[in-house]
């Protein structure tokens, strides 16, 4: 066998003192209490709720009374209420009298279109013109004549008369004295009616030749007067070839480029009235159906506060907005231009003392119907409530919560309707 040091070895032992080991498990058991007194509850909440959640990936608020105002709050773009585009009325070449940014007065000219072909137009009817005045004036003069004719042959009828009648009168007394026969007194008083009756056709032929000289002169004259109305009508077409400001303000674009050769009604120049300036707002689609001409509204500018009124409201919806206009009910700030962001909040209503709450996510996503009330325990219950007005920052609570109640205001699809939820830290 070999030898080993088992004949060497001494066993030894170390008495330990009853109390020594029953404080060590009376520490052991203590360490155990408090674990279990730290983990139980977390365990109890979670157990007894459907889910847990993170706090800090959460989003809360607190269920407060007070005065709810339904608004809209955009940035705007500033447009200028009157901006005309001045056209071309006639082709040619334009003259611009003007450059962009140029302030410019009411009628003032701002450019010149040249058209050799309208300017030809209206001097040859002007010149006819002429020619039908002419003709008016030489129908005016032959009517005179005329009726002068006409007039001589009734006074000389007149006197045939008057010449045949004395000679009837002369007859008769002759035959009553018997120097003439019978046949002469007979004579005379037929020479007397024909006289009476060239008389009456006469004054006839005066009443007819008046007619149609007349009809004759009206002829001319409206001939004359449909000539003056051409001329006019070109005259006036020249007269716009002259482009003029129909507002005061500002020169604002130049569609054309100086000596161009332009088509007829080709955009040459836009007017900004800078006297007259509104905020164009876009408003999501949803509260486009609640806005109203004339709701009151507020724009900021340079840390002022100025008032307005909604003028307009585009009819067509894009990307999920409508297009607003915001004009300025009082005095309109200076120093604006043309595309300025400017700060605007359109008032819909106010709804004094009420329960409401931040708006957030909770509010599409549960339908307005379910709520998650946060506890004193760290448990969030879910509730059925009610919701009343809403505006872009807040909603109000009919019904399901009261004054001072803490919500999660989150979206609630992940939470999956769960009835309780367990919030972790």
């Amino acid at each position: 066998m070999i030898r080993d040091t088992s004949a060497q070895d001494r066993a030894m032992s170390t008495a330990v003192a009853p109390g020594k080991r029953y404080w060590k498990y009376a520490i052991g058991a203590a360490i155990a209490v408090a674990v279990a007194a730290w983990i139980l509850p977390g365990m109890t909440r979670i157990l007894s709720s459907g889910a847990s959640f993170s706090s800090e990936r959460l989003r809360f608020a607190e269920v407060k009374r007070g005065n709810l105002t339904r608004d809209i709050t955009a940035q705007g773009r500033l447009v200028a209420a009157v901006s005309p585009t001045l056209y071309a009325p006639n082709g040619g070449i334009v003259t611009l009298t003007v450059q962009a940014g140029d302030k410019v007065e009411k009628d003032q000219v701002l450019a010149e279109v040249v058209s050799p072909e309208l300017n030809n137009r209206l001097q040859q009817e002007q010149a006819s013109l002429q020619s039908a005045e002419l003709a008016t004036e030489r129908t005016s003069i032959d009517n005179r004549k005329q009726q002068l004719i006409t007039q001589k042959a009734v006074d000389q009828a007149e006197i045939d008369r008057q010449t045949a009648a004395r000679e009837v009168e002369r007859s008769q007394k002759a035959f009553q004295l018997g120097a003439l026969p019978q046949l002469d007194v007979m004579r005379a008083k037929d020479a007397l009616q024909k006289a009476e009756v060239t008389l009456a056709h006469a004054k006839k032929d005066v009443t007819l030749e008046r007619e149609s000289l007349d009809f004759e002169l009206k002829t001319a004259r409206l001939t004359r007067d449909r000539q003056r109305l051409l001329v006019g009508d070109l005259q006036r077409q020249v007269d716009e070839l002259k482009l003029r400001s129909p507002v005061a303000g500002q020169v604002g674009q130049l569609l054309v480029q100086q000596k161009a050769n332009v088509a007829a009604n080709a955009g040459v120049l836009t007017v900004v009235d800078l006297s007259a300036m509104e905020v164009e707002v876009p408003v999501p689609e949803t509260f486009a159906r609640e806005l109203a001409i004339g709701m009151p509204a507020q724009i900021q500018n340079a840390g002022q506060t100025y008032t307005g009124e909604l003028s307009a409201v585009s009819p067509e919806v894009v990307n999920g907005q409508v297009t607003a206009r915001v004009r300025f009910t009082g005095d309109q700030p200076g120093g604006l231009r043309q595309n300025q962001r400017l700060s605007t909040r359109i008032l819909i209503d106010e709804h004094p003392n009420v329960l409401m709450v931040e708006r957030g996510p909770f509010v599409d996503s549960g339908a307005g119907r379910v709520a998650y009330v946060v506890g004193s325990d760290g448990m969030a219950e879910r509730r059925t409530i009610e919701l009343g007005a809403t505006s872009l920052n807040a909603v109000e609570l009919v019904s399901g919560v009261k004054e001072g109640d803490r919500l999660i205001i989150s979206s609630l699809d992940e939470f999956k309707g769960a009835q309780r939820i367990a919030l972790a830290r």
